[in-house]
């Protein structure tokens, strides 16, 4: 069973996914990012490649890209470093980048060193639906790596029927018409949007990203899907921060967002 799978199945409901960019803040940082995460008892980690052109990405994230590419981050360095995390860490690892990446390195290719490597997911924002599911889906069932595809407020419901069908990670509830990082708290138009979503009955896990910051507003997206996905206040935890100081930084952020800070 897919790791991915695994989570939903066993914890069902609460699942935290915290995201970060690859060779931020340091280029060595990937597997003491993923270690910390998964000692303070993340469910999921995405991962997102940098990318010269991030088109769903807002200022933090942007930046932080701007500075892993600066670091020297790249697509083949991010497999080995996947590689030699998967030696000590058993956590589910999802891949966030964007088809042209996927393209440039061969799609084949691509999922297959994703999959071999140990990443369980991916996600891929401009990866348009039709054409996964013309030449790609049998490809990644075929190696069992699992995608996940956003759905938005303005998505038509015909068309979020059809992203339930192709998700086999989640579906990516986009929490509102932004960049990512672009909003804070949650609005009662948001709370509107993922009342609907659940009266749709769709048979996939739902994660909720975009604007997920701290515990509040984690506490209510969890309250209407599966989980939530944070990002953008993630990355600015780590700025700044060197290798060494990284673990007690994730720890604490994470017992922020569980509510634990101040507990023995």
């Amino acid at each position: 069973m897919n790791r991915i799978d695994r989570v939903f199945r066993d914890k069902g409901a609460g699942v935290l996914n915290i995201y970060f960019t690859a060779g931020y803040p340091n280029l060595g940082d990937t597997g003491e990012i993923i270690g910390a995460l998964e000692a303070s008892g993340v469910d999921l980690v995405e991962i997102g490649v940098p990318y010269s052109d991030p088109l769903a990405d807002g200022t933090t994230i942007q930046e932080s890209g701007t500075r892993a590419l600066e670091n020297g981050m790249s697509l083949n360095l991010l497999f080995e470093q996947v590689a030699e995390v998967r030696k000590t860490c058993e956590i589910p690892l999802i891949l966030m980048g964007y088809y042209n990446q996927a393209m440039q390195y061969g799609e084949e290719a691509f999922f297959r060193k994703c999959k071999a490597v140990g990443i369980d997911g991916v996600i891929l924002p401009d990866l348009p639906l039709e054409v996964y599911e013309r030449d790609y889906k049998s490809l990644l069932q075929e190696i069992d790596l699992a995608i996940s595809f956003l759905i938005t407020p303005q998505t038509e419901a015909a068309r979020i029927r059809k992203i339930d069908e192709l998700s086999t990670g989640f579906v990516y509830m986009v929490s509102s018409y932004a960049l990512t990082g672009a909003k804070a708290g949650i609005s009662a138009d948001q709370v509107a949007y993922f009342e609907r979503i659940t009266r749709m009955g769709l048979k996939k896990p739902r994660m909720i990203g975009f604007g997920i910051s701290d515990k509040e507003t984690f506490d209510i997206a969890c309250a209407h899907s599966n989980g939530a996905i944070i990002g953008s206040a993630f990355i600015k935890a780590l700025k700044g921060k060197v290798s060494g100081e990284l673990e007690g930084e994730i720890k604490r952020f994470v017992s922020m967002i569980n509510g634990r800070l101040g507990q023995k």
